[in-house]
Parts: C-alpha cells; structure tokens; sequence
C-alpha cells in the first residue's frame, strides 16, 4: 500500500476502545525485534524468540480489534492521539524517523499481518538502515513488496503544495493536507542533511584542476577511512583510563554487542580488531580486577565456542557475498585452541573451496601453535576430525603424533590407517619409520603396499631386513602383482650389492626338478637389480637376457636398459 499525509498530532485525544498499553507492550517488543533481526542470523536462539514474543503481542491486540492504525511523527508513533512511541534523534537508529525522513506519515496493520509479512517488513527496515545514498529508500522497498495485511500513506515532500498519494492495495480514500502541515514538511525539509545545489549561488570563481583533484582525493580518503576501528578505540581509550567499575561494566557491554553486530554485518576485520585490542587493554588498564580482565578477554574464547564458530562458517558457506580473505584471515588468526575440532570439521565437509582454503591455512596455524591439541584429535570420535587431524600433522612433520598415528594404523578404519602410513612417511622421523616397519605385516595389502613404497621413497635403509623377510614369505608369492613389484622394487632401492644373490637365486637359480620361480617373481627381481645397478646385479641381468619366459625377457631388457 502507498500512503497520504498523517494527521493532525495535535488535536485532542479521543477515548480508545482499550486500553492503549497493549499498543505500547507491541511496539516496544517490535523494537526489540527489530534490533535481533538485525543482530542475529535467523537460527539463533535470541533471534526466535524476539519473533515469537512480537507474534504473540500481536496475537493479543487482535483480540481487541482487527486493525491497527499509528500516525508517524519525526520523534515517535500516534495511536488515536495517544503517543505510543517516542524516540528523540534523527538518525537511523529510530525507527518512528526511519518512516519519517521517506514521507511515510500512516501505518496500517491488519489481523495475520505477523504470520508472514512481519518478517519481511523487518527486513526492509534492516535494509533501510543500512542503504547508501545510491540506494532504495524505504517507501520504494515497501512498494516493491506488495503488503496485504499492512497498508502505508505517504506525502512526496519533492512535490508542489505537499500533494498525497493514496493507496495502491486495499480501500481508499481521501485526505487533505492542511496548511500548517505543509509548512511541518517544508521545515523538515529544510533541516534536512541533504545539500542541495539550487539553494546556492553560483560564483564567478572556480577551482583548478589541482584543487578540484585535492577536494576529490580528501573525500575519498575520509568516505574510505573504517570509523568502526576508531570507535574501538575510543571505547578501550576510555576504559584504561577510567578505573570506575560502574564505567567499565558499561563500556564492556557495549563492547559485547558491538561485537556481536561487526559479525552480523561481515566487518570481520574490525570484529578482529577489536579482540586484539581488548587482549592489549586487558593487559595494560590500571586497576583493572580479574573479572574486569576476564571479561575483555572472553571476546575471543566466544568466537572459538563451538555454536559460535559454526554459525558463523555456516553462514559464510551459504551466502553468496564473500568477505575479502585479508579480513576472514585476521578474524580466525584470534580464535582459541579448542577451535580446532570445529576447524577441521568444516575443513572436510565444505563444499565452498574458498572458505575452505580460508580454514586450511587457520587449521595449520592452530595445530602448528597448539600440538597437544592437535595430537589429541587424531584419536578424535569424529571421523573427519580425526582424518583431518593426521593430514595436518603428516603436513606439519608432528613428531609427538607418532604414537597416535601409531594406534590410528592397528586399530583404525581403513581409510585412517592409509592417512596414517602417508603422514608417517610425511614426518619421516626415526619412530615414525620404525611404525612404517611394523606396517609391513598388516593384514591390509593395501596398507602393505604402502608401507614399503613409502620407505623406499624415503631411503630407509632399516627396512631392509624386514623387506627381505617379506621377499622370501610363501604369501608374497600368493599376492598380486602390484604388491611383488613395490616389494621388489624398494628392495632394489634399499639392498645394494648385499641384496644381489637373493635377487640372481629367484631370477636364474632352479628349485628341485629344474622348476624356476614363478614368472611375476622373476620379472619384479630383474627390475630390483636394475635398481641395484652394480655391475654384480648388471652381470645377474645378463644371464637371463636369453629367457625362453617372455615376461622375464622383457623385465631383463627393460633393467638393463634403466
């Protein structure tokens, strides 16, 4: 609905059909309403139950009557001559002047006005608040909803003689604008904070170009600036200074929420800012008590609290407008040690790469920072905590998880445990190699097979016996073919000359009945002495160059060869 002039605030009040606190009880709950719709995201708890609370105050006017009508004024809301709202100050902030500064002068409510269009009226007075001058105002925002159960009246304050515009939705009728109310509005628009070129004159003098580009700089330079950082500072300024408790209790509230509302509105620098420099003023202030102390600190520890953090990435994950990395980065460098299980969870389950990218590089601060912590959740309940936690550590050459790593291979599932064996290799401590060993009898082929590669990339030359051991096991002949060649393979890597004669017994030697080696065995000992490469092996290679097997023949040819 569009809107007509308000009516005369000062004519005497007329009786009301009840009692005109229901309508004060309302609009003091939507204000509060207002306030969390702006504050929280819709899944927090504080952010429901203002909801509820300003539904439920409309469900109890409607038993009174089935509609609601408030005159708007610079300063507050009229119910039946009867001031209902007042808030003094023109700035956004109150809301009676929000409607006000836009021309809206008349506010209808009708019965389910709060099932669904409440919460979209809520968003465009978010909106308002926070529009720039290249922005819609409000009364366009309110147009372009097409409200039922809520009808406006405005006056364009732009046009001739204050004329008024009616309704589009619902009845409508007539209304004239008295005299003294178009002097009201022409007084409003007088005091205005808008600057209008017509209402000065023009000068014979004009700037030069080096002027007019020192006024353009110095404007960009002060609408650039982050006032936000500088009330922060003012605040602290003034807490450090001031040893009162009752000042201080004050100023850490208003600290609270500030907080709270940087967060709401993605300014995570500023919301950054302003732990670091409570931490500094915690330090620092005179006089200061423990409590006082714990409470400037606590900033953090919130934002590291497992909720907290979780909404926060969960509100990043799925809003479309990413925040500059700069800023993201400097608001999770302050978050706590027990963020990293929230971290790490987030890392494996985001489907958002930038975010996670962000999380990655928060992660490995964290775990390089606070091992223990990092060790901890490698035996973590959360399997992608856990799986998490070993790649960091691997990443991160954690010797101290080489126990836990440890434990992670004999009784974990089997995607941890392949984790576990690359983060060992990874850390390529002496314990973390020796665990490597002890993998080359897992049960798991797979964690076998990676075991052994692992230690021939590493050159690991302590692995050898147990290799060899392998090497002559009936079950490796049983295996497959992948498993015979990494065997052979960093056997070949590791053995040297010492290793020769196994190799050349397996390649050329006949068993009982003039029977040789299966041809796989054969053909992965021509690539390890190929591997070995000293004129011993090279002369093993050479007996075998003339193999009536064709696999052998060609695995002879390609050593030689390498």
């Amino acid at each position: 609905m569009t809107g007509l002039a308000a009516r005369e605030i000062g004519e005497e009040e007329a009786e009301t059909p009840f009692d005109a606190a229901l309508v004060i009880d309302l609009l003091r709950v939507f204000c509060k309403a207002v306030r969390a719709h702006q504050l929280y995201l819709t899944n927090n708890p504080m952010h429901s139950r203002a909801i509820e609370a300003c539904r439920a105050a409309f469900c109890s006017l409607w038993e009174e009557t089935e509609q609601l009508t408030l005159q708007v004024t610079e300063t507050g809301f009229v119910w039946l001559g009867q001031i209902v709202l007042e808030e003094q100050g023109r700035t956004s902030d109150s809301l009676p002047w929000l409607f006000f500064k836009d021309g809206v002068r008349e506010l209808l409510f009708r019965r389910d006005f709060e099932a669904e269009e409440m919460l979209r009226l809520l968003t465009l007075i978010q909106r308002a608040r926070l529009a720039s001058a290249d922005d819609d105002d409000l009364l366009t925002l309110l147009w372009e909803q097409d409200f039922t159960c809520l009808q406006y009246r405005y006056v364009d304050l732009a046009m001739e003689g204050g004329a008024p515009f009616e309704s589009t939705r619902g009845e409508q009728f007539e209304k004239v604008v008295s005299p003294r109310e178009i002097e009201h509005e022409a007084q409003v628009l007088a005091s205005s904070s808008i600057a209008r070129m017509d209402e000065y004159d023009s000068t014979l003098y004009f700037l030069d170009d080096r002027e007019i580009d020192y006024l353009q700089g110095e404007i960009r330079r002060d609408f650039s600036s982050d006032l936000r950082t500088n009330v922060i500072a003012s605040l602290l300024d003034t807490y450090e200074q001031e040893a009162d408790p009752t000042v201080r209790e004050e100023i850490a509230g208003i600290l609270d929420g500030f907080f709270l509302l940087l967060l709401s509105l993605a300014q995570f620098r500023s919301a950054a800012y302003l732990i670091r420099e409570a931490v500094v003023t915690g330090g620092r202030a005179h006089e200061i008590l423990d409590a006082q102390r714990q409470r400037l600190v606590q900033l953090s520890d919130r934002l590291s609290e497992k909720e907290a953090l979780e909404q926060l990435l969960h509100a990043l994950e799925e809003t479309p407008l990413r925040p500059p990395q700069n800023d993201l980065n400097e608001l999770f460098s302050q978050l706590k040690p027990v963020a990293l299980s929230t971290v790490l969870s987030w890392i494996g389950r985001s489907r958002n790469a930038e975010l996670r990218a962000l999380l990655e590089n928060a992660g490995s601060r964290l775990a390089a920072s606070h091992t223990a912590e990092l060790v901890r959740l490698i035996s973590s309940d959360d399997d992608v905590v856990a799986f998490e936690a070993i790649r960091r550590a691997g990443s991160l050459k954690t010797s101290a998880a080489v126990a836990s790593l440890a434990a992670t291979i004999a009784h974990g599932s089997p995607d941890m445990r392949h984790a576990g064996v690359a983060a060992l290799a990874e850390i390529g401590s002496p314990g973390a190699l020796q665990v490597l060993e002890r993998a080359l009898q897992d049960d798991d082929r797979e964690i076998r097979i990676s075991a052994v590669r692992l230690l021939g990339i590493r050159n690991h030359h302590g692995a050898v016996s147990g290799i060899e051991a392998h090497i002559k096991n009936r079950a490796l002949k049983d295996g497959t073919l992948a498993e015979k060649m990494a065997f052979f393979e960093s056997y070949g890597a590791l053995c040297g000359d010492s290793g020769v004669p196994l190799l050349n017994d397996i390649l050329n030697s006949r068993k009982l009945l003039g029977r040789r080696e299966d041809s796989e065995m054969r053909a992965c000992a021509a690539m390890a002495l190929g591997k070995v490469g000293t004129d011993r092996a090279m002369s093993a290679l050479q007996s075998a160059l003339a193999d009536r097997d064709v696999l052998v023949r060609n695995a002879v040819s390609r050593a030689l060869r390498g």
